[in-house]
């Protein structure tokens, strides 16, 4: 998000917006999910039971709505607004599958990272899609999706750029 930041203003001075988005769309909820770990809520950070996912999403969209009112009053760039949003609809669109059908969410988020990259700075980074298949493999390595899970939020993640791309 610094980056998506730094490339929305020009300059650094773009950096602590991304920042705030780091904030809102990766470490609110990280923290959510230790929190309700710690309770005992969940058993693992990757909450593999669906049912369990909804109360994370809906802290996501909260989270990610909250940064983007904040970054509408404080004049944030439109290139990161634009990102906040992305991830917003994208988070809409995987608690919407997830309700009838398990999807990786971290195959969203890594497909998703370099999809942005790719959109604000150079086409190079692309390059980086050999990561996400390596984060999409090791989801169906370790049992918890199917390869369709895997592609499915792959692409699902990917589309959060469209918002970078239309803006």
């Amino acid at each position: 998000m610094t980056g998506i930041g730094a490339a929305a203003a020009g300059d650094w001075t773009g950096v602590p917006w991304g920042l705030l988005g780091a904030l809102c769309a990766g470490i609110v909820p990280a923290v959510y999910i230790q929190w309700e770990r710690g309770r005992g809520t969940w058993g693992d950070r990757h909450v593999v039971d669906r049912t369990q996912r909804a109360p994370i999403f809906f802290v996501i969209l909260g989270s990610l709505g909250l940064g983007t009112l904040v970054m509408l009053l404080g004049g944030a760039p439109a290139g990161i607004l634009a990102a906040m949003l992305g991830l917003w609809g994208t988070t809409v669109a995987l608690l919407a599958v997830n309700t009838a059908w398990k999807i990786s969410v971290d195959s969203a988020v890594a497909s998703g990272v370099v999809a942005m990259l790719a959109a604000t700075h150079t086409v190079w980074w692309l390059a980086a899609y050999v990561l996400v298949v390596g984060v999409c493999w090791s989801r169906v390595a370790l049992g918890y999706h199917s390869t369709a899970q895997t592609v499915t939020g792959a692409s699902l993640g990917a589309s959060s750029a469209a918002a970078l791309l239309l803006a």
